[in-house]
């Protein structure tokens, strides 16, 4: 699926292993280089990486508190964990972001860590959490997009009652500032959440690691569009690639092979600690060049 249109690109300061005020620095330093358009968080309770007793912090809560000291970069998670927050909760959350950034939220969603990373998949019993099996969470991801959009459109009270989840008299004021609500993204690999992301989504995020598994997939998506007569160019493409600061080229040629490719949405996962002056760099070496 090839575009001719410029990519737009992120960075990604994962939240665990760092101090609040490094994150601030960097987001703040980001806010004020055009180049980059977007800046992510992303939804773990426990470190992935690392020291795994390290810190780590909440999500949404860091997100609110970096759109109320940023004015320009769209925001989000990448992406938030169904498994986490029941929906019409989160819904409740988000607009209160997007209403925190004047309209600046991108909000991100899957069903949830997958099962084979060990380090992922503990924070779910430490925090008293259910982890569903992947059909049941893909399920619930599916009706939590549903209920999500209505929350943020309906002008009336609502019920709702599905297989995993059950709302009655749901209703949500205020609503989102951008209209008809933030973009949607949903993110992950598997045939069945691109599926979701088909009926759902206005971008679909994968993680970049494989290149040509994400080509893949993609292709698969356009597929899945097609099947439900949605075009496969309303669904913008994403996907998260590592930045690596001693080689920088090999960056800017994943950046380069993923663009050719259809990719127009470009986040940079920062690894941590993040030099001085991270922002400026990435966009002198990734972006510009």
């Amino acid at each position: 699926m090839p575009h001719t249109s410029q990519p737009s690109f992120g960075i990604m300061t994962a939240q665990m292993q760092v101090e609040y005020a490094d994150i601030v620095r960097v987001w703040r330093e980001a806010d004020d280089i055009p180049e980059i358009a977007h800046a992510w968080l992303f939804d773990h309770l426990m470190p992935i990486g690392g020291d795994p007793d390290g810190p780590i912090h909440e999500g949404w809560t860091l997100l609110s508190a970096l759109a109320a000291q940023t004015h320009r970069l769209r925001l989000g998670l990448l992406v938030t964990s169904n498994r986490f927050r029941p929906p019409a909760l989160l819904a409740k959350i988000a607009t209160t972001v997007d209403i925190v950034s004047n309209g600046r939220l991108d909000f991100g969603i899957g069903a949830g860590s997958r099962p084979s990373h060990p380090l992922a998949r503990r924070e779910y019993d430490a925090h008293g959490l259910p982890y569903t099996d992947g059909p049941t969470a893909v399920a619930a991801l599916d009706e939590a997009c549903t209920i999500i959009r209505r929350l943020w459109t309906e002008s009336e009270p609502f019920d709702f009652t599905g297989d995993h989840f059950e709302l009655t008299g749901a209703f949500a004021n205020p609503k989102p500032i951008q209209h008809p609500h933030p973009p949607i993204m949903i993110g992950g690999r598997s045939a069945a959440v691109l599926r979701i992301a088909a009926e759902h989504a206005d971008l679909w995020n994968i993680p970049g690691h494989d290149l040509d598994d994400a080509i893949a997939r993609s292709a698969l998506l356009d597929r899945y569009c097609t099947e439900i007569g949605r075009p496969p160019t309303a669904l913008t493409r994403s996907i998260h690639l590592a930045v690596d600061y001693e080689h920088p080229a090999h960056t800017r040629d994943a950046i380069g092979k993923a663009v050719d490719n259809g990719f127009q949405h470009i986040v940079l996962g920062l690894p941590d600690p993040y030099p001085t002056g991270v922002a400026r760099w990435v966009a002198d070496e990734l972006i510009i060049r």
